[in-house]
Parts: structure tokens; C-alpha cells; sequence
């Protein structure tokens, strides 16, 4: 009865590991490529497109046939349709094998369309803001009281600070309530409509 408690947990201990690196190396498949991209997606994302009155914004394979997702920028809408599907204000006339381009007649006139991605632009470098002298946040008194490393003479600083604070928003909140008060007497609702 002894030797089986070992036994047991060395096993179960064989089995985690193997399952947690049959399973790491099945993670590994997932980054390289999607099912929901078209061949050659990544090359088209590299290329980009540039925006016009429709853009390319998907490809499916059905059953019928490819259907395109066709964006109309003036109507903010997206329309899956086949090849000449007629119906909106375009028609897809052909569509290269890969998926990446399309032919399409938009109002009167051909149109290349090639799969559109989204462009991102930086704001910039990211800055830290330092706020006041101390690095407090803006309109926060008592950010500015707190200190790293605090001696007990910055704590009873920062302590007196709140008290401040507190007696402050309190003296606030008593003068709005006596204008309210103020302003019923004189026969106004708070909001400075007379009553009757």
C-alpha cells in the first residue's frame, strides 16, 4: 500500500507534462496564418489601399460562388455581394484568384479595388505627465502631499492636507445648500423657475 500513493503521483505528474507540452506545441501552429484571411492576405495588409468612394473589405467562399465585401464610405455600409450581382451601385466584374483585387463598376466607370487595411498613425511619442511640483495629477490638492518614502513629518503634512481638504469641499457644499435654501425662500426652485 505504500510503494502505490508514489506510483500514482509520478504518473499523474507524466501525464501533466506531457499534456502541457503536447499542448505548447499546438499554440505554436496558431500565430503563422487564420482561416478567416484569404491566401496571401499578409502581402496584400503590407501593400494597403487607397481609400475611395468603395473599398475591398473581405472575401468569402460560399457555396455559390466568392462573395465580396464591398464598403460604401459615403453610406457607412458594407454589402457582400457575387460576381455581377447586380442591385447597389456597383458590380463586381472579375476578382483575381488570390482574393487580393477585385474589378468592379462603380457608377459608369472600372474601379481596381485592392483589399483595404486599416492605417494607424502614432500620436507621437508617449510622454509621462509630471503634473505639479511633486508630480501630483491637475485639480487634485492632495496629490501634490504624497511622497515616496515618507518621514513622519511628510505624513503629518499629507495628513493635514486632507483635513484641509475635507473642511474645504464641506464649506463648499454648505454655501450651494444655502443658495438652494436661499432661492426657495424667495419663491424660485433651485433650478431659478418661480413656484406657485
Amino acid at each position: 500500500m505504500g510503494m502505490r500513493q508514489p506510483t500514482l503521483w509520478i504518473l499523474a505528474r507524466t501525464t501533466a507534462f506531457a499534456a502541457f507540452a503536447w499542448a505548447g506545441s499546438l499554440r505554436a501552429d496558431l500565430a503563422p496564418a487564420s482561416p478567416f484571411l484569404p491566401a496571401g492576405a499578409a502581402a496584400a495588409a503590407a501593400k494597403g489601399a487607397p481609400s475611395g468612394p468603395i473599398e475591398l473589405r473581405g472575401v468569402m467562399a460560399s457555396a455559390d460562388g466568392a462573395s465580396y465585401c464591398i464598403y460604401d464610405t459615403a453610406k457607412k455600409k458594407n454589402f457582400w455581394v457575387g460576381l455581377n450581382e447586380s442591385g447597389h451601385d456597383f458590380v463586381v466584374k472579375s476578382a483575381d484568384p488570390d482574393g487580393e483585387s477585385v474589378m468592379v463598376d462603380y457608377q459608369g466607370r472600372n474601379m481596381h479595388l485592392e483589399f483595404h487595411t486599416s492605417k494607424v498613425e502614432s500620436s507621437g511619442p508617449a510622454t509621462a505627465f509630471t503634473g505639479g511640483p511633486r508630480g501630483g495629477l491637475p485639480g487634485n490638492p492632495l496629490s501634490n502631499t504624497v511622497v515616496v518614502n515618507p518621514t513622519p513629518a511628510d505624513e503629518q503634512r499629507r495628513l493635514d492636507a486632507v483635513a484641509q481638504e475635507v473642511r474645504r469641499r464641506r464649506m463648499e457644499r454648505e454655501k450651494a445648500l444655502q443658495a438652494q435654501n436661499g432661492q426657495a425662500q424667495n419663491g424660485q426652485a433651485p433650478g431659478g423657475a418661480p413656484t406657485r
